[in-house]
């Protein structure tokens, strides 16, 4: 799912119309040495906490369906996780690299989430959606200020991207094949000795 979000992502910003197309998109934790190597102009998607969004945990089952509606499997609600990126642009002048901040907030406030063509595999798999904001508030527990802290560089401005993506959990239970008879019992009546009396209900549908 991680790896998922991340190529998301990166297209997102490539193939926004305001960002050009030799900007590279980088995942690096933005440290002094990484930016010191650094000979292009670049976008830095760092993916910096992982954490459940507990306000969405479901405790229910969902049904899997084959072609004909019927139930065969039963699985688990899919838990619900925040990646918060740190979004950066690194050019030769601080200038450029507003520009380049701006071209990103605008491509990113387009979406409240992250456009089906762009999910793929387990995401996709799901059907649901990986919802997006920008620029929130962080919060009380995490300031951005010691997120570059424990990068050891310099504080820069940035954009704090959160997506909540579903997460499947990989567990299914089958269920038995649909009853297709009618229901019945079959009992001795008291009082007839070894005379068997039966009753049986009518075929289901009837």
């Amino acid at each position: 799912m991680i790896g998922e979000i991340d190529e998301a992502l990166r297209k997102l910003v490539k193939e926004s119309d305001g960002i050009a197309a030799d900007i590279d998109v980088a995942l690096d934790a933005p440290t002094k040495d990484w930016a010191a190597r650094r000979n292009a102009p670049t976008v830095d998607l760092f993916l910096y906490d992982i954490r459940e969004d507990v306000r969405r945990r479901e405790y229910g089952w969902s049904e899997q369906r084959d072609e004909r509606g019927i139930v065969t499997a039963r699985v688990p609600a899919p838990r619900f996780y925040k990646l918060s990126y740190l979004v950066t642009a690194w050019t030769q002048r601080p200038d450029d690299e507003h520009r380049l901040l701006d071209a990103l907030l605008r491509c990113f406030l387009k979406y409240d989430a992250i456009p089906d063509a762009f999910l793929v595999e387990t995401l996709a798999e799901t059907g649901l959606r990986c919802s997006l904001s920008l620029a929130m508030p962080p919060p009380e527990d995490r300031a951005f200020a010691d997120v570059w802290s424990s990068l050891g560089g310099e504080l820069k401005p940035s954009l704090d991207v959160v997506v909540t993506a579903p997460l499947s959990r990989a567990v299914s239970y089958p269920v038995g094949p649909p009853v297709t008879a009618g229901v019945g019992a079959q009992f001795d009546a008291l009082g007839f000795g070894s005379q068997d009396a039966a009753f049986r209900a009518a075929p289901s549908g009837d």
